[in-house]
């Protein structure tokens, strides 16, 4: 697909989908969880085996847990010391996507709490947001995670945007940074790899177009 197409695409997309950490926002939300419980380096090398597509996602997700062990308490002072960071021209990015009559998503394979105040800030309704949900017992300790969300395991970003055409949202373009978003086209009718954050080089050259900043996209909606 030539980058006209993909241009195409994006100016008459009804739906956008935009992953979240390394994209939407600065970080790896579950990499900060994880400095935050003192287990930072052994959780980001499981990270970038998933973004890179090494490992299953499931499968480093559920060893990234089960290092972490966060408990409701935990997420909320990590939010709290560590809040969200929206990678530079995202919200100028979402608004012109709105302007022109664009649903926009998030699809993460984060989690629900982490995410929360990105949503909360940039004004997007639950039902925007598909992402993994952290289970917590009584008592607040960590419980696992939600299983019938589809983004918990490998092909889950597929599913979820399978759900959207099915609502006939297309044309559907979905933008990120890893092997996951990667994995979403189709039913995407087409991906934009994202490396404004980190460049994962089978995204940068798996896709159908590759930006260093959402300023790249934000100057072919204003054409």
């Amino acid at each position: 697909m030539d980058r006209a197409t993909v241009i195409d695409c994006l100016r008459r997309a009804r739906a956008v989908c935009f992953d979240v950490d390394s994209t939407a926002c600065a970080d790896e939300g579950i990499d900060v969880l994880a400095a935050f419980k003192g287990v930072g380096p052994q959780v980001a090398a499981l990270t970038a085996n998933a973004m890179g597509g090494a490992v299953r996602f499931e499968d480093a997700l559920a060893a990234r847990l089960a290092l972490i062990q966060p408990s409701r308490g935990d997420v909320d002072r990590c939010l709290a010391a560590h809040p969200p960071r929206l990678t530079p021209g995202f919200a100028d990015l979402v608004a012109r996507l709105r302007a022109r009559g664009a649903e926009v998503f998030l699809i993460s394979g984060g989690f629900e709490q982490m995410i929360a105040p990105v949503a909360a800030q940039l004004g997007f309704d639950a039902d925007h947001v598909i992402a993994n949900r952290l289970r917590f017992a009584a008592d607040g300790a960590f419980a696992g995670v939600d299983p019938t969300c589809p983004t918990a395991r490998s092909g889950g970003k597929a599913v979820a945007l399978a759900a959207l055409k099915a609502r006939r949202l297309s044309p559907l373009v979905m933008i990120g940074d890893g092997v996951t978003d990667l994995e979403a086209r189709p039913p995407a009718d087409c991906f934009i790899g994202f490396g404004g954050v980190v460049v994962r080089p089978v995204v940068r050259d798996r896709a159908d177009w590759f930006v260093t900043g959402f300023a790249e996209l934000a100057a072919v909606l204003a054409d």
